[in-house]
């Protein structure tokens, strides 16, 4: 199966794996619907990121550059206007690509936005080809330390890659937390073993910053919730409901344990 964007991905984990081929398709279909319209697929914020862009003063001036598990374009869209340079976007989900697309000309950066329709793990792109490397949420579908190793061939020496990855932000987890994302997220992995990964993965690390809980609540969820009481309920739809309501209950109690830390990571 291909990887989907992170916040489809989440639940896929916690409910597919006694389905068979049909259900786990229609699964998937019920995630993506319910993610349908929604400006960010999972967690994140346009001005947290504007500051972490104002970091990456080692950029050419028209960096070449790639989103990869792009879902819809919130971030690809802010890079491409940001830098005013290409942005090769790329998702699994083929429904998220076209609304990137309608998203691109709406706000007039269709000329700088190509959309890639395909699997990140298995890009046919050359070796060096990237300066900047951006990526939200997505590399839980391979698996942090998989993903810096695959990616780390597309992005030149001492390019710039900006990943997302849940993190622990303590060794204390309360166990409903623990729990859950062992079931849902086995490889999670504290912030500093995050960071050995990234140097095992040919990256130094230049800085970490922690996305706020208002990135969650404001951006995804509540947006999320509405939408819960927009989509056309069926069973399948009903146990995604379930299950996203349950991860919302889980990260109300338990945000300052666990949440997104982005890597700013230079390739070695």
């Amino acid at each position: 199966m291909p990887p989907l964007n992170c916040a489809v991905k989440r639940q896929e984990s916690l409910g597919i794996r006694a389905m068979n081929t049909d259900a786990q398709t229609e699964y998937i279909a019920a995630l993506i619907d319910l993610h349908r319209g929604l400006e960010h697929k999972g967690p994140g914020d346009s001005d947290f990121s504007r500051n972490i862009l104002s970091t990456l003063s080692t950029l050419p001036l028209k960096p070449h550059i790639a989103d990869l598990g792009c879902g819809s374009g919130a971030s690809a869209l802010l890079l491409a206007q940001h830098y005013q340079s290409p942005v090769m976007a790329v998702d699994a989900s083929s429904v998220f690509i076209e609304e990137l697309k309608v998203r691109a000309k709406q706000v007039g950066l269709e000329h700088l936005i190509i959309p890639v329709h395909g699997d990140m793990a298995k890009l046919d792109w050359p070796a060096g080809l990237l300066d900047l490397l951006w990526s939200e949420g997505a590399a839980y579908n391979l698996g942090f330390e998989q993903a810096l190793k695959i990616w780390r061939s597309l992005l030149i020496d001492s390019g710039i890659a900006v990943i997302s990855e849940l993190s622990w932000f303590a060794d204390n987890v309360p166990e409903p937390a623990s729990t859950y994302w062992q079931n849902a997220y086995p490889m999670m992995g504290t912030e500093a073993e995050n960071i050995n990964r990234a140097n095992r993965s040919g990256f130094s690390v230049l800085s970490t910053h922690r996305l706020p809980n208002q990135a969650w609540w404001v951006n995804y969820y509540e947006p999320l919730r509405q939408r819960m009481g927009q989509i056309e309920l069926t069973p399948m739809t009903q146990l995604v409901i379930h299950e996203t309501e349950e991860e919302m209950r889980l990260f109300e109690k338990f945000s300052e344990f666990y949440g997104y830390t982005f890597y700013i990571l230079q390739a070695t």
